[in-house]
């Protein structure tokens, strides 16, 4: 088996209340969840605080972006250390909709990334190419440049997850066959091992996301290189119990 412990984040994303993130943390907090995997909720900025104070300790809890400094004229955006002031030991960063929604670069994502780090914070580092791209022939050329601009400001690597997202199934129900994400993954392994160390290359865990649900989750995660899921949707919907439990 892999020494590498399974991982499964959920991203909130902008939904949610305290009426109904508070039955989704009740829901975990009773569910029989797998002790080897760890889990985090990737909460709203809004909401850290009530899902940190909410949820089990045995749970991490995830911010879903923050800035690349500690403090400053910079309305609307959270930092790291008031990340860390809730409580709380993660952040996402990088994740498609940041790419595409809100214009960020490879160069800003890697500041936050080495300000996350700097700080203290674990930090789920998001990749993945368009479906033009992939129809292109270019998903190597996408996720490698994506992945340098991370690597360059990664000195820890035990503090990250890498989460390989292919943009072109990001909610849209149309999910990487197993066979599609394993090859990915592999391919990501090896060019760590080339262009960080064979030690970085076996022990980061890089994990899957793009419509995972319940009913693809154990096939996906019984691929070698596949170390875990990023879920969005189903992270509010009680099959996230089964993603969880998908190597149980």
């Amino acid at each position: 088996m892999s020494p590498r412990r399974f991982f499964v984040g959920g991203n909130w994303k902008m939904n949610g209340d305290k009426k109904s993130l508070g039955d989704l943390i009740n829901t975990l907090n009773t569910a029989q969840l797998n002790p080897d995997t760890e889990v985090v909720c990737g909460a709203p900025a809004i909401y850290l605080d009530f899902a940190r104070s909410n949820l089990s300790s045995t749970i991490g809890v995830a911010a879903q972006n923050c800035y690349k400094v500690s403090k400053g004229a910079f309305t609307g955006e959270i930092s790291p250390a008031m990340i860390k002031d809730c409580g709380v030991e993660w952040v996402i960063l990088g994740h498609s909709e940041r790419r595409h929604v809100f214009g960020e670069s490879d160069e800003l994502i890697g500041q936050k990334v080495a300000h996350a780090l700097e700080s203290g914070l674990g930090v789920i580092a998001c990749i993945g190419e368009k479906l033009d791209e992939r129809e292109a022939g270019i998903t190597e050329k996408v996720v490698f440049e994506q992945t340098q601009a991370i690597a360059d400001n990664v000195k820890d690597w035990s503090q990250v997850v890498l989460a390989y997202e292919p943009v072109w199934a990001i909610g849209t129900g149309k999910t990487a066959s197993p066979q599609q994400a394993q090859e990915v993954h592999e391919k990501l392994r090896h060019w760590l091992k080339a262009n960080v160390s064979e030690e970085v290359a076996a022990s980061v865990r890089i994990i899957y996301g793009g419509s995972v649900t319940g009913a693809n989750c154990k096939e996906l995660g019984s691929q070698h290189d596949v170390d875990g899921f990023l879920v969005g949707g189903a992270s509010l919907k009680p099959e996230f119990v089964n993603i969880i439990n998908a190597r149980a």
